[in-house]
């Protein structure tokens, strides 16, 4: 029999087309949807599953949203736990590394120590009043960076200890994939929760923009879908791809319109010390109030209108729902071109009909990112609950220090009246 070292060495020298199969998913469809739906062809069959599963899951998600930000930060978490799981999961499977020594412990080690320092930093963002009244945590927020780092750093050096010979490039393969899966999980997630803290409509409108174009592009592709789309996803086709960019524009608009109408949803989501409760009562700003807009003329004589109430946030979502339809899908593709790497139909098997919960958050990871970069680019502005909050945590000197810039300055501009000075 080969030795276990000579074998992993080989493993290293081989071409992408000698990459081990990974042992196939099993079926989890639950037994009562297999006898309901046993007389169906395998096509009609993956269709019903697929359905009553979005269904399910959109019902799910949906009470969730009633629970509440913090249940939706809990989801976030465990999505990106499993995600992270299902990743880490096929790297141990194709490159037979379940003996690597410490590989598996290292891997979520590195990820508590990547969750701790960007939950660290949502703390010390948004709870600083909390903060500032726990003498315990004022000590971990302020050296928090620090902390972290050297959290990481035992990790490293916990990785070169447990090289050892032959195994040098494959434990170099794994510890690469380990950092970016954590830069495609971890990241990510932070940047979704960034957004929710903006107020939950910057966090529902992409998410559900993606969702609707996901539902519509296939339900567009299986029943008028002919032309193929991208070789990487043969079942992808330019019908589907077409219909569901349409749908999730309209869908966008109308869902925007929803939720501009509810503090609920436009408040930013902010944590409310007296009370121990996350909190979104405010006077909605400027994207959220009825504005009316001028109809262009090419379009006054097909619609019959010159002007048009709307929010502005629903200008916005034409570029958010744009994005979902048009270039979130190449996170799909991207995953797509992965699992085919590894020979692999689906990143696992939670979810019967859908694949692991990978297969479904593909591509809300891209869109994230962008909702955050969109955010900081064209709609945030100065916070000046945040900087005060920041001013509170202040040593009185340096409070006072600040009250007497900022007074200064205002008697400069003439902002205050020259009856305050003194």
């Amino acid at each position: 029999e080969v030795d276990l070292e000579e074998r992993l060495y080989e493993l290293d020298l081989r071409s992408d087309s000698d990459v081990p199969d990974v042992p196939p998913p099993t079926d989890s469809t639950p037994e009562i949807l297999k006898k309901a739906l046993s007389g169906l062809s395998a096509r009609w069959k993956n269709w019903w599953i697929r359905g009553i599963l979005t269904l399910a899951m959109i019902s799910g998600f949906f009470l969730i949203i009633y629970l509440g930000s913090f249940m939706l930060m809990l989801l976030v978490l465990s999505i990106q736990v499993k995600c992270y799981h299902e990743i880490i999961t096929i790297g141990y499977r194709v490159y037979h590394s379940y003996d690597l020594p410490w590989f598996r412990s290292l891997s979520w080690y590195f990820l508590l120590c990547v969750n701790y320092f960007f939950y660290g930093e949502t703390v010390a963002d948004y709870f600083a009043t909390f903060v500032q009244r726990r003498e315990q945590l004022q000590f971990l927020i302020r050296y928090h960076r620090f902390i972290s780092f050297a959290l990481y750093l035992t990790g490293f050096c916990m990785f070169v200890l447990s090289l050892v010979k032959k195994h040098y490039r494959l434990q170099f393969y794994m510890f690469a994939w380990t950092h970016v899966t954590l830069l495609i999980t971890v990241t990510q997630s932070h940047l979704v929760i960034q957004n929710l803290f903006e107020g939950m409509i910057w966090f529902l409108v992409p998410i559900s923009s993606v969702i609707c174009n996901d539902i519509t592009a296939y339900i567009f592709g299986f029943f008028f879908g002919r032309t193929p789309l991208i070789k990487l996803s043969p079942k992808k086709t330019w019908e589907g791809f077409i219909g569901g960019f349409f749908s999730t524009v309209v869908f966008g608009f109308i869902f925007s319109y929803f939720l501009a109408q509810h503090q609920y949803f436009v408040c930013p989501v902010e944590y409310n010390s007296e009370t121990n409760r996350f909190v979104t009562e405010c006077e909605p700003s400027e994207l959220f109030q009825m504005k009316k807009y001028s109809v262009p003329p090419l379009l006054q004589a097909v619609l019959g209108w010159e002007t048009v109430n709307m929010y502005p946030f629903q200008m916005h979502s034409f570029a958010l729902s744009t994005f979902a339809s048009l270039i979130g899908p190449f996170g799909g593709f991207f995953a797509s071109g992965f699992k085919r790497a590894f020979k692999i139909k689906d990143f696992a098997d939670t979810i019967p009909g859908h694949g692991g919960i990978m297969d479904r958050f593909d591509c809300q990871y891209l869109m994230a990112t962008f909702v955050h970069v969109y955010i900081t680019s064209f709609i945030r502005g100065p916070n000046p609950s945040r900087l005060l909050k920041q001013l509170l945590i202040l040593q009185p000197e340096q409070q006072l220090s600040v009250y007497k810039t900022l007074k200064s300055h205002l008697l400069e501009k003439g902002i205050l009246q020259p009856s305050l000075r003194g």
